[in-house]
């Protein structure tokens, strides 16, 4: 089955040059197919501009300078091969072209892992400021690390930090070493097989615990759109309440954090069943500029 008949493709291939008018044809194509967003993009003009950028092999910055330039047939050809394939397949851009964005770094990204798309970017660019000093934070520990797009990021904005970045996966720690290799970060971000701390033998050494764990409720799973199926169920199911991870991090993070360490858990929807299970805890709730939520910070003494 295809979706664009030989009529539309020789319609818009007459009728549309730019790359405005591609970004356009793309975005109402998506909206007629009611596709849905939430891997790093959050509107079809964005998905469609995505994967628009990587058919001209340009970076994001780019496009307002270029939305008056016209493609070449080679590349509208490619362009509507990406169009199709995100509309009748249902697979997410980042997994089309194999990248994502994440605290201005570029992540190869597959079906292995996660689309990395957490609010904590925000946080990391501003090095957890006013909790941390970020000269003097040493050693990070990245749990569930997925892709490693956080312990990578972590390693950027934290210049004089060593990270440790820890999967269950064997295949999301393949994807992470390719974006630790990317980045040239093989000297200070150390990959981790372990399920959550249990592989770890050094304790009280992190300054910083992160972790973007799987938080989503398993029934809720089962009916996760189409794009959200193409994602390791792995990365996402988290036992009846979405707390299967959350609540061990809970319990083991002050042994593994230094006396002025934090604790920083994105746990999503989740956070009203995590403050009801734990409400001996004085969660902080983060704000966002860039749009987010559910991501706590507890401090060591908090902690114990």
């Amino acid at each position: 089955m295809s979706y664009f008949t030989p009529a539309l493709i020789e319609e818009a291939t007459q009728h549309l040059k730019t790359v405005q008018d591609w970004l356009r044809f793309g975005a109402s194509q998506f909206e007629k197919a009611e596709l849905t967003y939430g891997h790093g993009q959050d509107d079809p003009w964005m998905e469609a501009g995505v994967l628009l950028l990587d058919v001209l092999h340009l970076t994001p910055d780019y496009l307002p300078d270029i939305l008056k330039t016209k493609l070449l047939p080679t590349e509208r050809a490619a362009l509507i091969e990406l169009y199709e394939k995100r509309i009748f397949e249902r697979i997410p851009a980042a997994y089309l072209i194999k990248k994502a964005w994440f605290a201005g770094m570029d992540f190869y990204v597959d079906e292995r892992v996660l689309v990395p798309r957490s609010p904590l970017a925000e946080w990391i660019e501003r090095s957890f400021e006013p909790f941390l000093e970020p000269g003097q934070v040493l050693r990070i520990l990245d749990l569930c690390t997925g892709s490693a797009c956080i312990a990578c990021a972590c390693a950027q904005y934290f210049p004089d930090a060593q990270v440790d970045a820890v999967d269950i996966s064997v295949d999301a720690l393949t994807v992470a070493k390719k974006n630790v290799e990317r980045h040239g970060l093989g000297d200070r971000v150390r990959l981790i097989q372990s399920d959550l701390f249990a592989a770890l033998t050094e304790k009280n050494c992190y300054d910083l615990i992160i972790s973007n764990p799987p938080y989503v409720a398993d029934t809720v799973v089962a009916g996760l759109p189409k794009e959200y199926q193409h994602e390791p169920s792995l990365g996402l199911a988290a036992g009846q309440e979405g707390l299967d991870f959350a609540l061990p991090i809970l319990d083991h993070a002050a042994e593994y954090l230094t006396p002025e360490g934090v604790l920083v858990v994105e746990v999503g929807y989740s956070n009203a069943a995590l403050e009801e299970a734990r409400p001996d805890l004085p969660f902080l709730w983060l704000d966002f500029e860039r749009g987010g939520e559910g991501v706590f910070l507890l401090t060591a003494d908090q902690l114990s």
